[in-house]
């Protein structure tokens, strides 16, 4: 970053362009740098790293001034970052990538379907230090305000020390009073009772995704789900090695024929 220049700072979401959380994010993030919001137009959650292939991608400028550059984009969360990096930002790289803030949490294994966390693992395969940040309140109108300080906060710290290459972090908040903020683990798990059976006034069935996460080890004390359940706030690194490292020799004795 060159000095005295205020940083460039992409954000998203997968809630759509108006969403309250991204709002509240913006109106921070642009307190610290010049912020370009680049999120879909509609509702996007669980779609992970999904990106849009067979259809046209549009983007509508929403919003324009010194230091802020709004659009909403007909595509996916990763689309948004996508084409942000490869049309609307005019060949400059940000310095940071934002997400969120996301009504429901995304913890455990829901990093793997969160629309939120997409956003900033393809910011990690950019080299883009990138930030993720939920609530474990699923209601759109709850309030955000007691979280804003913690987001506020991480954002300067990010920005003055930054994060390893490739890696991101997923910020979850608790509901209500938070008792502080640790550095956890993703909590390996399973979900239960995922799809209720409904039937529609035609008498036709159909499923309705809801269920509850269940954590493998609930007393394992370096997770994020045993301290959001206990009022802490937390942050995951993740990266998008896949790469099962440990796994290799066996592998390799698999594939010896």
């Amino acid at each position: 970053m060159e000095e005295n220049k205020r940083p460039l700072i992409l954000v998203s979401n997968d809630d759509g362009a108006e969403w309250p959380g991204i709002r509240a994010l913006t109106r921070i993030a642009r307190t610290m740098g010049d912020v370009v919001v680049v999120a879909p137009t509609q509702h996007q959650s669980g779609k992970s790293s999904a990106i849009t292939i067979i259809n046209p991608l549009r983007s509508t400028l929403v919003e324009k001034h010194h230091d802020l550059i709004k659009y909403a984009v007909h595509g996916t969360p990763v689309d948004c970052v996508k084409i942000a990096m490869n049309a609307l930002l005019d060949g400059r790289k940000p310095d940071l990538i934002l997400s969120g803030i996301n009504h429901g949490p995304n913890m455990g294994l829901s990093t793997t379907y969160s629309g939120t966390v997409g956003v900033v693992l393809e910011g990690a395969i950019h080299h883009i230090p990138s930030v993720a940040f939920s609530i474990d309140d699923n209601n759109p109108k709850g309030s955000l305000l007691y979280c804003l300080p913690y987001v506020e906060k991480m954002i300067k710290q990010v920005l003055e020390k930054g994060l390893p290459d490739g890696v991101c972090l997923n910020v979850n908040f608790p509901k209500g009073a938070i008792k502080g903020i640790k550095a956890t683990t993703t909590a390996m798990g399973y979900w239960t009772a995922e799809y209720d059976h409904r039937v529609d006034p035609a008498g036709r069935d159909y499923y309705w995704l809801q269920g509850e996460y269940v954590s493998e080890d609930p007393n394992d004390d370096t997770t994020d789900h045993y301290w959001l359940q206990r009022g802490y706030a937390t942050a995951t690194p993740c990266h998008v090695d896949m790469t099962e490292h440990k796994a290799l020799a066996h592998v390799a004795n698999l594939v010896d024929f």
